[in-house]
């Protein structure tokens, strides 16, 4: 009968061991490392902001992506960088972040002057660069043609490009009539003079 009692009490305590384990078990489970707290996209805006007014432009653009990663949904970041490669005169990077800042707003007129300013500066240097190597002709002509027709009606002009003012020269100044007087002597009437002066 002590070998039935003793069997049932190691049962038992296999049984406890196995609880122990399991309890020490869960308390050594991994703990996840604390979550650092999302900067506020003000902050973000304002550390890119320094960057920029210090002069440290490129320093500033990696700012505001990392901002504009942390805050997809936000134009601002989008809008600094086109601001940024615009006066840069980068237009082909200012056009490219500003059509990111009207995915996010279709109506921002900052970003849609960006885009516009842009092309045509892009334009014209292009323009320029075929003028100047004598290859604009055919189709490219005439689309630049239809492009300054769409620029005019636009913008309400005749002429986009008013031509240079010439200078007139005053006008010479009036000679009077050489007459013949009375003793063979010439002389010199003033056209300002009244005309009815040779009546009296």
């Amino acid at each position: 009968m002590t070998t039935v009692l003793s069997f049932g009490r190691a049962s038992q305590l296999a049984a406890a061991l196995v609880s122990v384990v399991a309890l020490s078990a869960c308390n050594t489970a991994p703990v996840a490392p604390p979550v650092a707290a999302k900067p506020s996209l003000q902050s973000m805006l304002a550390q890119a902001g320094t960057a920029s007014s210090t002069g440290q432009k490129e320093q500033a653009v990696k700012l505001w992506k990392q901002a504009a990663e942390v805050y997809p949904a936000d134009k601002s970041p989008w809008l600094s960088i086109a601001q940024t490669r615009y006066e840069a005169g980068q237009y082909g990077d200012a056009i490219i972040n500003a059509q990111e800042v009207l995915v996010r707003d279709p109506n921002d007129t900052l970003a849609n002057s960006i885009i516009a300013i842009s092309g045509l500066r892009l334009s014209t240097r292009s323009l320029a660069d075929l003028s100047r190597q004598n290859n604009l002709s055919g189709s490219i002509r005439t689309e630049s043609q239809d492009l300054a027709k769409l620029l005019r009606e636009s913008l309400g002009e005749t002429v986009l490009v008013p031509p240079a003012a010439t200078v007139q020269p005053p006008p010479p100044p009036a000679r009077g009539k050489v007459t013949a007087k009375k003793g063979g002597k010439a002389k010199q009437e003033d056209s300002s003079a009244n005309p009815f002066d040779a009546l009296k």
